[in-house]
């Protein structure tokens, strides 16, 4: 699948004009609430320190190239080029085009211009569709979307050898904090997120020197590895 690319905002025109449009005509959950999402999804209090605690994890440098799978609003773009700088570039990827109109005002707003927004499926897109990134990371989208798999594949290959990856997503809090399970159900089941979908097995599946790190009593769980380099390669296992 070919994604939808537009640098800044999507209300002025540019390449994948036409595909966004229809996409804009297409009902989808994230639609009537997106201009309401930075306040509703309780990230400051709730899920700023998980994207905070996986982003640091990446170790990024400046000039990196880093994919943000499943961008939404384009909370994480800041804190990404504060480590990378405008030597580095962000590609922020969403299937909601209007999560994808906030997050296109949000870098206008900033004056960013190291960052492509593309509008288009992690689960179908090819990554082919852009240059293999140092880094990538979802926080808080695999386990919205059905088949995550091949988006978990998405940012697989289309980061190189030797990249970093973070997964950031929610489960049911433990100890303590297990009385606060019924209000995570309850947001995770209005955000359409599967709290039992685990995702981040798919990285301990695939990535070596995983580490691992949780916040907000187990709720947050936070996986980070590295891209081992393919197999019959110079220096990879046998």
């Amino acid at each position: 699948m070919r994604p939808s690319s537009f640098f800044g905002s999507p209300d002025h025109g540019g390449e994948g004009q036409g595909r966004l449009g229809r996409l804009l005509r297409r009902p989808e959950p994230y639609t009537t609430f997106a201009f309401l999402y930075d306040a509703l999804s309780l990230d400051w209090p709730v899920y700023a320190s998980g994207r905070r605690a996986g982003i640091e994890a990446l170790r990024l440098a400046p000039g990196d190239r880093v994919l943000d799978l499943g961008c939404g609003t384009g909370l994480n773009v800041r804190h990404l080029l504060r480590r990378i700088g405008p030597t580095g570039h962000v590609v922020a990827l969403d299937s909601s085009p209007a999560m994808l109109r906030q997050a296109a005002r949000r870098v206008r707003r900033r004056g960013w211009t190291n960052v492509t927004l593309l509008c288009a499926d992690a689960s179908t897109v090819d990554p082919a569709a852009w240059e293999p990134v140092d880094a990538a990371l979802s926080t808080y989208v695999l386990s919205v979307i059905p088949d995550r798999a091949a988006a978990w594949q998405t940012m697989l290959r289309g980061t190189r050898a030797g990249g970093r990856i973070a997964v950031i997503d929610m489960q049911d809090p433990q100890g303590r904090w297990a009385v606060l399970r019924p209000l995570a159900r309850w947001l995770c089941a209005v955000s359409g997120s599967d709290i039992h979908a685990y995702p981040w097995r798919l990285l301990e599946a695939d990535l070596i020197d995983v580490h691992s790190a949780a916040r907000r009593g187990g709720h947050i769980q936070i996986r980070v590895g590295t891209v081992p380099a393919p197999s019959g390669t110079i220096g990879s296992s046998p």
